[in-house]
Formats: C-alpha cells, sequence, structure tokens
C-alpha cells in the first residue's frame, strides 16, 4: 500500500471515528451524555473490517461506504490499512522506552460452522488474527467466559468482561473480537506535588473539586475561535512512531456539545487545528480522569447508515462454509474502554465483539496563553506519523470514574 493510500484510508477511518464520536457525544444519546464516554474507533473500524472481509454483495458494499472505503477494490483497501495499522501503528515499542502497545483480533467460530478458507486467510494473513474453534450449542457460558477471559489478558485486567450475561447462546455461530491496550508516559511528566484542587464546572453550571495537575513548562497549545487545543506528546521509542493526546477545549463552559457536532462535521478538524509551537503558558490546569465505558454499538451504527449486517437481509455468505450461512446475521457489537490520565502518562484498553447469530480556520497564537480546564472537554489520543486516531473521548465530570 502506497504512502498516499495509507494517508486517504487514515483520513476515512478518522472520518469514522468523528462521526461515531459525534454520535456517542450527542446529548441524544443516553449512554454518552450522562457522563464522561471513551471509545477506540480504531478497534471498531477494525472489528468491522473483519466483518466486511466475510461479508458479500449489498452488505459488504454498506460496511464498505460505512467505513469509508468505497469505490472499486474497497475490500482490499480496509485490509491493507488494517494490515498497515497492525504491522506498524500497533506494535510495541515498551522495550525501547516507547508506549506500550497489545493488540490481538479474534474469531471464535462455532465447531458446526467451518470458517471459509478464504475468510481465514484474510483474517490470519492480514488482522493477525486468532481462531478459536469453540462449542456455542451446548457451552454458550463457557465460551463467553473464554472470550472475556481473553480480552481480559490482553488489556492487562483493565477490561474483564467484553460480552455480558446473555449475550450469547446456542444459536450463536460466531464471535470477531478485538482488544486493544495502550500505556504511554508523557514526554515531560507532571509534578505530583504541585497537583492541587480547584473547581471543574459542570454542564448543569453547578462544580464540584477536582485534582488538577499544573505546569510551567512551555506546552504544544494553539488558540481559535472559541477554542483551545493542547497536544500532549508522549516518549517515543526507537522508531519515527509519535503517540499524542490533544485536549480539545471549549471556551464556553457548556460548549461540549457544539463542540463535537463542529469536529464531525469537518474530517480535517483536528489536523486543522493542531498545535506545532511551543508556547509560554501562564496558567495551566488539566484535571486528573479515569474512564471506565461501555455501549453496545448496533443502533449506532445503524444510525450511521450501517443497517444490512444487523437484518435478515445480511450476507455474510463469505465467512462460513455451511448450510447455514444464508441466515447468518449480526446480532450485536459490544464495546468497551478504558482510559485513565495522570501525572506519568495515560492507560488506555479498549475491546469491540461482534455476535453473529442464525436468524430465527486557525488563529496566531499569542506568544503567551492560558489553558485552563476546569469545564467539559474533548480528548483524542494518535498517533501523529500516520493520523491513526486511537481513542476518542470526553470528559463532563472528572470524578466520575465509571
Amino acid at each position: 500500500m502506497a504512502a498516499a493510500d495509507i494517508r486517504l484510508s487514515v483520513a476515512h477511518q478518522t472520518r469514522f471515528a468523528l462521526r461515531l464520536a459525534s454520535a456517542i457525544s450527542s446529548p441524544s444519546n443516553a449512554d454518552g451524555a450522562a457522563g464522561n464516554a471513551a471509545f477506540s474507533p480504531l478497534s471498531l473500524h477494525v472489528a468491522l473490517s473483519l466483518v466486511a472481509a466475510g461479508a458479500g454483495g449489498a452488505t459488504r458494499d454498506q460496511l464498505a461506504a460505512t467505513l469509508g472505503a468505497e469505490g472499486p477494490g474497497e475490500a482490499e483497501s480496509l485490509h491493507a490499512l488494517a494490515q498497515q495499522v497492525v504491522q506498524l501503528v500497533l506494535a510495541d515499542a515498551s522495550v525501547e522506552g516507547g508506549p506500550r502497545v497489545a493488540f490481538a483480533n479474534g474469531v471464535f467460530v462455532d465447531t458446526s460452522t467451518p470458517l471459509r478458507s478464504s475468510f481465514k486467510e484474510v483474517a490470519v494473513g492480514k488482522y493477525k488474527a486468532e481462531t478459536h474453534s469453540v462449542d456455542f450449542q451446548t457451552k454458550a457460558a463457557e465460551v463467553a467466559c473464554q472470550v472475556n477471559t481473553w480480552v481480559e489478558k490482553l488489556t492487562s485486567g483493565l477490561i474483564k468482561e467484553i460480552l455480558p450475561d446473555g449475550s450469547v447462546d446456542s444459536t450463536t455461530r460466531l464471535v470477531l473480537g478485538n482488544a486493544l491496550y495502550f500505556k504511554g508516559a508523557w514526554t515531560e511528566e507532571f509534578d505530583a506535588s504541585k497537583t492541587k484542587d480547584g473547581e471543574f464546572h459542570l454542564l448543569d453550571g453547578s462544580s464540584v473539586q477536582a485534582s488538577f495537575m499544573s505546569s510551567t513548562n512551555e506546552q504544544y497549545l494553539s488558540s481559535h475561535d472559541n477554542l483551545k487545543v493542547l497536544k500532549l506528546p508522549y516518549r517515543q521509542g526507537g522508531d519515527m512512531r509519535q503517540f499524542s493526546m490533544y485536549i480539545l477545549l471549549p471556551e464556553a463552559n457548556d460548549g461540549l456539545w457544539n463542540l463535537a457536532g463542529k469536529v464531525s462535521s469537518e474530517p480535517e478538524f483536528l489536523e486543522k487545528h493542531t498545535p506545532t509551537e511551543k508556547v509560554l503558558v501562564r496558567n495551566f490546569k488539566l484535571p486528573k480522569f479515569k474512564i471506565s465505558f461501555g455501549f453496545e454499538a448496533s443502533s449506532l451504527l445503524k444510525g450511521l447508515g450501517l443497517h444490512l449486517p444487523f437484518s435478515c437481509e445480511a450476507d455474510l455468505s463469505e465467512m462460513v462454509d455451511s448450510a447455514a450461512e444464508q441466515n447468518l446475521y449480526i446480532s450485536s457489537v459490544f464495546h468497551k474502554s478504558f482510559v485513565e490520565v495522570n501525572e506519568e502518562g495515560t492507560e488506555a484498553a479498549a475491546a469491540t465483539a461482534a455476535v453473529v447469530m442464525l436468524m430465527s480556520l486557525p488563529l496566531d497564537p499569542p506568544m503567551e496563553m492560558d489553558f485552563v480546564a476546569d469545564h467539559p472537554f474533548l480528548f483524542v489520543i494518535r498517533e501523529d506519523l500516520t493520523g491513526v486516531v486511537l481513542f476518542v473521548g470526553h470528559v463532563v465530570n472528572p470524578l466520575l470514574a465509571a
């Protein structure tokens, strides 16, 4: 895959990420609007790309369109991007002092439903997926425990249950899952002795006392109309990758939802607002926070136009080699994420499981700026060289841990 093609594919992945982030951050979404939220668009993108590898006809076309890979060779472009991401972006760099990164795909298939050799070749070869033959028909609860244990191990214990009770049963034929773990130390860590309590203003006009990290160091900051953006780089390893967290702080205390709408409507929003220079900071305050967030994604994905894989018209005939293939559909897409930000850096994890069942413009920054994140904000964790977005979320109250 050529460099230009990778950048285009990543741009499509980012567009998908921001559309989904907007849906999650919408006040009309009960899961996301009630509190803090975090998710991994990359985890979801890879899981759905793997579904696309087993889809045919209109179902494959709709998956490709939702994921931003329309046109000739759309399936191959999805697989090529996944291969590049898995091999390059998500390689572990902790031995060389960089972030600890772990990512895995898993295909758990019922013994009665053999995988098509072509699907298995793509899943194992491109997505580096593990395949597991399991017994959903008589041991569904045990298989759910197996999947959950697999996810817990890969996320270093941060996500203990991706499949809730009752999410799989004797009609389940396939679970496609992935797990992502990220732990990075800031290039410049914050001095814990300078962390002080302060007032954080909530969306309803009330406030809470939260722990704020502070710093007198120069920071990557940019100022725009009604918005400030902070870039916090993570310590690099021995390669070219550069992971960073971005804090998008609206000027207004209640500006979170308006900002989320702007970000999703402009795919290059983050790129256009990325700080490129360090500036002197007069007053710097960033709250520590910890987010554990889970949701069932099928309704949000349907809202983005992805209907066929979840319906009786689903065509997943390229996934399994069985007479039952005509009745396969996706019943659920479970996703969980965990993100913690403190003085040392960030620990984050995500997992996605798709269950397949049988039918029954920037301003010039001033020389000195303040950055006081004492009200709700958005955040993004991405790899800057490729632009791949690993995590997106929002903080409405740093005291909410779950």
